[in-house]
Order: C-alpha cells, then structure tokens, then sequence
C-alpha cells in the first residue's frame, strides 16, 4: 500500500512515539525519511 512512498514521521512522547509509528509504515512498505519524537505541551 505504501511502497516506495517517502513519509515523514512526528511522534509525541506522551502518546505514540515516533518508533513506534515507523516500525509500523516501514511494514507497510513505506521508506522512512525523518523520524522524531517530541513532547508538545
């Protein structure tokens, strides 16, 4: 489904962190080009 698509990927400490979403797009195909994961209060 995402396959060759480039994402990019902002987690937030608090609820789903950016690890977690990529681990999950990269099964799906997709090529991960930035990943972070903040705290936004």
């Amino acid at each position: 489904m995402l396959q060759g698509k480039k994402v990019i990927i902002f987690g937030e400490r608090d609820d789903i962190s950016g690890t977690t979403i990529s681990n999950c797009l990269k099964a799906a195909g997709a090529e991960i080009v930035y990943e972070s994961t903040a705290c936004f209060v």
